[in-house]
């Protein structure tokens, strides 16, 4: 689904003194936080006529769309605003990197607080992207890229024995196993979908539509 020549009613939504609206950009397969932007009316009418991002430069005090100078786009999928009509939200399928003069997926590379461990849910998304990466881009050495290499069979063997072992280690009392060989029983399922081009995002639209 995407939100192309959808049209929005405005007149509501509390803009700045200088017209402008904050605006959180969240990657729609991983589920990271790709950037803070801000949009005027003009970007607003852009993004929701196109389908694609477009935002207000403060720097450059004019709109564009995302990535337009390196070929970069954020096709819009979804788009929330906050209780107090403040705040936009758009859940985006990014082509390139959001911060595409070093190079990194998001804009918020640098975490500051916690371990890498405890970003919860997320880490799925992250685990498909990098896993897609090993897929694009073979290492010699690297487990992902041998079982890519094996195909589909082999790789859907281990998904196999992996569910074989998750099962066992949840008859036991510990926790730790059951932890593990769940960690082991995903990470062999999300190279077995990218094996076969199948995104998180498509299972979690099966999910929902279960769920109504």
């Amino acid at each position: 689904m995407s939100l192309k020549n959808e049209t929005v009613n405005v007149k509501e939504w509390k803009f700045d003194a200088n017209g402008l609206i904050p605006v959180v950009a969240q990657d729609y397969e991983s589920g990271e936080v790709l950037l803070l932007a801000y949009m005027n009316e003009d970007a607003v009418k852009k993004t929701f006529e196109t389908g694609y991002a477009h935002y207000y430069s403060r720097s450059k005090k004019a709109v564009a769309k995302y990535g337009e100078t390196l070929g970069n786009t954020q096709k819009l999928m979804v788009a929330f605003l906050d209780r107090d009509s403040d705040t936009l939200l758009l859940k985006v399928k990014q082509t390139g990197k959001a911060d595409a003069e070093s190079g990194n997926f998001t804009c918020f590379p640098k975490q500051i607080k916690g371990e890498y461990k405890d970003i919860g849910g997320e880490m799925l998304g992250r685990l498909q992207r990098i896993v897609g990466e090993y897929k694009k881009n073979p290492e010699d050495g690297a487990y992902t890229s041998f079982l890519f290499a094996r195909g589909v069979d082999r790789i859907a063997k281990k998904v196999g024995e992996e569910a074989v072992e998750f099962v066992i280690a949840s008859k036991n009392a510990e926790k730790e196993g059951v932890v593990s060989e769940a960690a082991d029983l995903l990470y062999h399922t999300m190279v077995l979908l990218s094996a076969k081009g199948v995104k998180l995002s498509e299972v979690c639209s099966e999910l929902c539509k279960r769920n109504r």
